[in-house]
C-alpha cells in the first residue's frame, strides 16, 4: 500500500510540473465524459416525454384514424378526395365487437376563425362530451360541451386560439366567425403541452390552437365535404365523415384481439387502406426499443470524443517518456524493475483520465440547470426562437450513464497509457543514462 501511495504521489508531482499540458490532456477526457452524460440525458428526456404522450392515449384504448391513401382510382382525377372512416364504421364497431366500453368519434379540419379584424388559423374539432377527459384538457373559464349543445352553434376555444382572437379580453359570450357562420363562445381551455409525432403513427399536435364544436353541429353546419382554395385559385378538398374513433376496451388483455377484429372489420368494408389502427401499448414497446437504439447511438458518438481524448493522452505520455528518458535510466540503475516503471506511467495516465472523468461527471450532473438556463436566456432574447417542443423537454440523468462514462474514461486511460508505459519500461538503462 505504501509503495502504491508513493507511486501515486510521484505521478501527481510529475504531472504538476507540466500543468498546462496535463490540463489539456485531461480536457479531452472531461469533454468526452460530459458528452456521454449530456447526450444520454437529452435522449432520456425525449424518450420519457414520448412515453408520457403514449400513456396519455390510454393503455386500454385503440386509436382508429382516417388516413389519405397514396393512390385511388376514385380519387385519381378528382380534386375532391373521398376517404377515411365512415359513421357506419362507428356503428358497426359498437354493434358487433364485444368487450368495448366506449367508442368516441371525432371529426377535425383546418378552419380560419375571425372576429372583427383579427383571425386565427385553427384546427376545428367536432367532438363529443368525452373529448375533454380523453385528451386531459381542462377548462380555464366557462364550460365544456354538453349533450344539450348538440346541433347548436357554440364553440370552446383553446388557450392560444382565444388569445389570438380576443387578446386579453374575456371571450365568453362573444360571437366569432367559424367559416361563414357565427358561433357563440361558451368556454376556454387551459394551456396544454403540445405532443410530438409518435413513431410515424400519430402526428404532432398542438392542442392550444384548437377550437371545439359539437360533432352534430360539425355535420349539420360544415358537412363532410371541406374545400380549400389552392395557390392557383383552384378549389381542392376532401370528403371525410370521421377523422378518428377512439375505442376503449374493458380489459387491457383484450386490446390486441379487439384491434385485430377492428382491422378485419374495416378491411371488409373499405376498398383501399384509408385507415390506421394504432395500439398505444404497442407504441410503448416500440418507444422502448427506439430508446435503447437511440442511447446506443449516442454513447457511440460520445465514445468517439473519448477516443480522441485517449489519443491525446497517449501522445502526451509518449512525449513525457522521451523527456524523462534519463530519469527512467536512473530509476532502472538503482534497482527499479520494469513493472515499477509501467506502474508509474500508468498511474500518471489514470490520474489524468480519472480527474478529467470526475470533473466531466460533475459537469454532466449540471445538464438540467444549464439546459434550463440557456433556454431561458434564448427566450428572453427572442421569444419565438425556439420551437414549442423545447419547452416541454427536460433532461433526465441516467445513473448508468455516469458509471459508463467513468468506466470508459478510465478504460481509455488504461488502454492508451499502456503503450507509452511499456515503451518506457523496455528502455535500455545504459542508453537511457546517456540520453541528454
Amino acid at each position: 500500500m505504501n509503495a502504491l501511495l508513493r507511486t501515486i504521489t510521484t505521478g501527481v508531482k510529475s504531472l504538476l510540473l507540466q500543468k498546462m499540458r496535463a490540463g489539456l490532456a485531461a480536457l479531452g477526457i472531461f469533454i468526452g465524459t460530459t458528452t456521454v452524460i449530456w447526450l444520454v440525458a437529452m435522449g432520456e428526456g425525449v424518450s420519457h416525454r414520448a412515453q408520457e404522450q403514449i400513456l396519455e392515449l390510454g393503455a386500454k384504448n385503440i386509436i382508429v384514424r382516417s388516413v389519405e391513401p397514396n393512390s385511388s382510382q376514385d380519387n385519381a382525377n378528382s380534386r375532391v378526395k373521398k376517404f377515411g372512416l365512415l359513421r357506419k364504421d362507428h356503428e358497426r364497431i359498437v354493434a358487433t365487437i364485444p368487450g368495448i366500453r366506449d367508442a368516441i368519434p371525432m371529426r377535425e379540419t383546418r378552419m380560419e376563425l375571425r372576429v372583427e379584424n383579427r383571425s386565427a388559423d385553427s384546427k376545428l374539432v367536432g367532438c363529443s362530451e368525452e373529448h375533454l377527459q380523453m385528451n386531459q384538457l381542462e377548462i380555464a373559464r366557462g364550460r365544456w360541451l354538453t349533450p344539450r349543445d348538440r346541433g347548436k352553434k357554440v364553440v370552446v376555444l383553446a388557450d392560444q386560439t382565444a388569445t389570438r382572437l380576443f387578446r386579453h379580453q374575456n371571450p365568453l359570450g362573444k360571437s366569432i366567425w367559424v367559416g361563414s357562420e357565427f358561433y357563440i363562445v361558451i368556454g376556454q381551455t387551459k394551456p396544454r403541452t403540445a405532443s410530438a409525432a409518435i413513431g410515424g403513427s400519430l402526428d404532432a399536435r398542438d392542442y392550444n390552437l384548437d377550437a371545439y364544436i359539437p360533432l352534430q353541429t360539425f355535420r349539420d353546419r360544415i358537412g363532410d365535404r371541406v374545400l380549400t382554395r389552392s395557390s392557383g385559385q383552384q378549389f381542392t378538398g376532401e370528403i371525410v365523415e370521421l377523422s378518428q374513433i377512439t375505442v376503449s376496451v374493458n380489459d387491457v388483455d383484450n386490446v390486441d384481439e379487439t384491434a385485430a377484429i377492428i382491422e378485419s372489420l374495416l378491411k371488409k368494408f373499405h376498398k383501399t387502406e384509408d385507415y390506421a389502427v394504432v395500439v398505444p401499448k404497442e407504441l410503448l414497446a416500440q418507444a422502448a426499443r427506439t430508446r435503447a437504439m437511440f442511447n446506443i447511438l449516442l454513447v457511440i458518438i460520445a465514445g468517439i470524443s473519448l477516443l480522441v481524448g485517449g489519443i491525446g493522452i497517449m501522445n502526451i505520455m509518449l512525449a513525457t517518456v522521451t523527456e524523462r528518458t534519463r530519469e527512467i535510466g536512473i530509476r532502472r540503475a538503482i534497482g527499479a524493475k520494469r513493472r515499477d516503471i509501467i506502474q508509474q506511467f500508468l498511474t500518471e495516465t489514470l490520474v489524468l483520465t480519472g480527474t478529467g472523468g470526475l470533473l466531466g461527471v460533475l459537469c454532466g450532473l449540471m445538464c438540467g440547470p444549464l439546459f434550463r438556463g440557456i433556454r431561458a436566456a434564448v427566450t428572453a432574447i427572442s421569444p419565438d426562437a425556439l420551437p414549442p417542443i423545447i419547452y416541454t423537454l427536460e433532461p433526465r440523468i441516467a445513473p448508468w450513464s455516469i458509471g459508463l462514462s467513468l468506466f470508459i474514461s478510465l478504460g481509455t486511460g488504461l488502454i492508451f497509457g499502456l503503450y507509452p508505459a511499456r515503451r518506457a519500461a523496455m528502455m535500455n538503462p545504459i542508453e537511457a543514462l546517456r540520453h541528454e
